[in-house]
């Protein structure tokens, strides 16, 4: 049997994967768009390629040895690749004649402030296609990295290396609350001020929901969680129709308040790093660079 595995094609790798994941060869076969047959003859072209017998076959029915949970990952790893090359090279043939840049960002800033931000930016490049896709900060990384997108909205610092950050802005988080609510009259907003009162928070998967409560149990405050949502949109929205008070990212909220809410400071501090993030190998893309800097200065700007 041949073990040359670097020549192993494409779609060999890709029927051995479906059908790991789908767990037969007629759901692979729906999957990939393919007969069954051509999912069993890529299968066994896959194991006479590298070298291993990874399918036991009784009664009609793939069992999967340990050798072919062994090689699930590397397949998937290879598979990603090539769609990231491919993704790649769409990018370059479609930027090249019609300079298309993509940006990721938070889904309120998506609907808050990149209307605006794309309009800025396509008075200054009239040739330009922006395409904006919501995503979180995690997601961001990730997309930029397997070049979904050019550029993207990320905190710092961030979790994958092969990125960078080209333009970088803090935030901190704020208390909001409905207009007329008691704790308007305060300077700043702390955690014994909150006592008994509803608080809508953004989920507990959140990194900035788990320093929000890190900085609760500190002092030892019980919060009265109402609602927890996962977009600080939503969290204004919801606090705009006097459902409860939240704690939020001041950038994010800022370009908010026209839904009708009052913004305090929140003790303790609690501060925020950002940045827009682009490939390592990508600032050639000037385009890319000059959204990437309208984005920034349009977030530092006041609402």
């Amino acid at each position: 049997m041949s073990t040359r595995t670097s020549s192993i094609p494409l779609n060999q790798m890709e029927a051995f994967h479906a059908v790991m994941s789908r767990g037969s060869t007629i759901e692979a076969a729906a999957q990939l768009g393919l007969s069954q047959s051509a999912v069993s003859r890529l299968l066994a072209q896959f194991e006479d390629a590298v070298g291993l017998r990874l399918f036991k076959r009784s009664k009609g029915r793939l069992q999967p040895a340990s050798e072919a949970f062994a090689l699930l990952r590397d397949a998937q790893s290879m598979i990603e690749s090539a769609q990231c090359l491919r993704r790649h090279a769409d990018q370059l043939r479609l930027g090249f004649r019609r300079n298309l840049i993509k940006v990721a960002v938070p889904h309120t800033l998506a609907l808050q402030l990149m209307p605006s931000v794309v309009g800025s930016f396509m008075e200054k490049q009239p040739g330009a296609v922006v395409e904006v896709l919501s995503m979180s900060y995690t997601e961001t990384e990730k997309a930029i990295l397997s070049r979904e997108v050019d550029i993207g909205i990320v905190r710092s610092p961030m979790a994958l290396s092969g990125i960078e950050i080209v333009q970088t802005f803090t935030s901190e988080e704020v208390c909001i609350m409905p207009r007329k609510h008691p704790l308007q009259r305060l300077k700043a907003v702390a955690c014994s001020d909150l006592e008994d009162v509803p608080l809508i928070l953004i989920g507990r998967q959140k990194d900035v929901r788990q320093e929000i409560d890190r900085a609760f149990r500190k002092v030892h405050f019980l919060p009265r969680i109402v609602c927890e949502v996962h977009a600080v949109g939503v969290a204004c929205a919801f606090v705009a129709q006097g459902l409860g008070v939240s704690i939020v990212n001041s950038s994010i909220a800022r370009h908010c308040q026209s839904m009708g809410f009052v913004i305090r400071p929140f003790l303790p501090k609690i501060s925020l790093s950002f940045g827009v993030a682009m490939v390592n190998d990508a600032r050639h893309n000037v385009l890319a660079q000059e959204l990437a800097e309208e984005l920034v200065n349009a977030i530092r700007q006041p609402a």
